[in-house]
């Protein structure tokens, strides 16, 4: 591999991390919703449906994203994403002064836009790293799942109506996420055809891969039953960390966290998050697809029930420990998703297949909700919790079974 093509996949690499750290703001929902929640007919059960829709259509996106991004190509993709986000967004603070006009702006315009912007980035990143597809992934997803930290603590501060207030902040987010997605859409493109990289290395740890590697098209994938196992799986451990990331700053607050630290709490599973999708990526390249999907699940089974103990003794340090291991668990999912769908059905058909795969946030979504209504009904957090341990352990037993294509 020459010099020029290095530079140029490190290039794309780091512009890719940098516009996903913009596009991962929806996942900074439990700090973004805190405006609405003293405004007349925003509900617990209406903010964590709007979450829900979100991530439908953030799933909707990424599944119109993949078959329209081989009609005409990833810059006019990425280019239309930036205006769907940074448009939606921006309405949120403008316009969304009911629930059906926060749908229709955050959820399904903001969802929709970052959704589509979410499988052209990695799809055409990935596509310069065939022999580091779980590094490259997860460098990724650290930077979506990062934004939570950064973007998410700044929109706490500028809320303070003695600063921007939430209708400016939300506008100037809506602004600057659109403008970053659109100026990213210049210098992520697809590698010259013909481009000869480096050839992924078989690992003496990987043998238990013993399987005949070719490309499938997403009508096949969704014809193996190996595959909806492992959906099935990604949608169980997902649900942990889906559903702690829509409440994490109000179960903070319910085991005697004070507002600030809450809101810092929130961000410490954020950078928990992040490092779990690149630490997840050096595993899956290191030590071979089947153990790290099956150590996710595992790490996610441990998230749960130490939060459940934090929960049922009111302790913030076992809190604190337990929201550390679920941003570490929620950080695997992404990664895995991506690695697996890459290493069993091959990279031609990857953007269509992974937009598929992710189909399996709408379920974890509709889960966490169920939690939120659970919680809202028995007045605490353990039932919800039980429910949470009781998919994670399910999510090991499906691992198990995943051994072929």
């Amino acid at each position: 591999m020459t010099t020029n093509i290095l530079k140029k996949r490190r290039f794309v690499l780091t512009v890719g991390i940098v516009t996903m750290l913009f596009a991962g703001i929806i996942y900074a929902w439990s700090i973004l919703k805190i405006p609405f929640q003293s405004k007349e007919g925003f509900t617990a059960g209406t903010l964590a449906f709007s979450y829900t829709l979100t991530m439908c259509f953030f799933c909707i996106g990424g599944f119109l994203s993949g078959l329209i991004i081989r009609r005409i190509g990833t810059r006019l993709t990425i280019l239309i994403a930036g205006i769907l986000a940074g448009t939606g967004i921006s309405l949120t603070g403008l316009i969304a002064t009911s629930p059906v006009l926060l749908y229709l702006c955050y959820a399904f315009l903001g969802g929709l836009g970052i959704g589509i912007a979410y499988i052209a980035i990695i799809s055409t990143v990935n596509a310069y790293f065939p022999d580091r597809k779980g590094l490259s992934s997860g460098a990724l997803m650290m930077g979506f799942g990062a934004s939570t930290l950064i973007l998410g603590k700044l929109a706490a501060y500028l809320f303070d109506g003695k600063r921007l207030g939430f209708e400016n902040t939300y506008l100037l987010y809506g602004i600057v996420i659109g403008l970053v997605l659109i100026a990213s859409s210049f210098f992520i493109t697809p590698p010259a055809e013909g481009t000869v990289f480096p050839a992924a290395k078989r690992k003496a740890s990987a043998r238990e891969e013993d399987f005949e590697e070719r490309d499938y098209k997403p009508t096949e994938m969704i014809r193996r039953f190996a595959f909806w196992r492992a959906f099935l799986a990604l949608v169980c451990f997902t649900a942990v960390g889906s559903s702690v990331i829509s409440f994490a700053n109000d179960l903070a607050l319910s085991v005697g966290a004070t507002a600030g630290f809450a809101t810092t709490l929130v961000g410490v599973l954020a950078v928990c998050n992040g490092l779990g999708r690149i630490l997840t990526g050096i595993v899956f390249d290191t030590l071979g697809r089947r153990f790290t999907m099956i150590a996710a699940t595992v790490l996610t089974t441990l998230a749960a029930g130490v939060t459940l103990i934090a929960i049922a003794l009111e302790s913030l340090p076992i809190c604190v420990v337990g929201l550390c291991l679920t941003g570490l668990s929620y950080g695997t999912s992404p990664t895995v998703s991506s690695a697996f769908t890459m290493a069993f059905y091959g990279k031609k058909y990857f953007a269509s297949n992974l937009s598929i795969s992710n189909f399996n946030l709408i379920g974890a979504s509709f889960i966490a909700t169920a939690c939120a209504s659970l919680q809202t009904q028995s007045g605490g957090y353990v039932i919800p919790f039980i429910l949470l341990l009781s998919l994670s352990v399910v999510s090991i037993l499906l691992n198990l079974t995943v051994k072929k294509p």
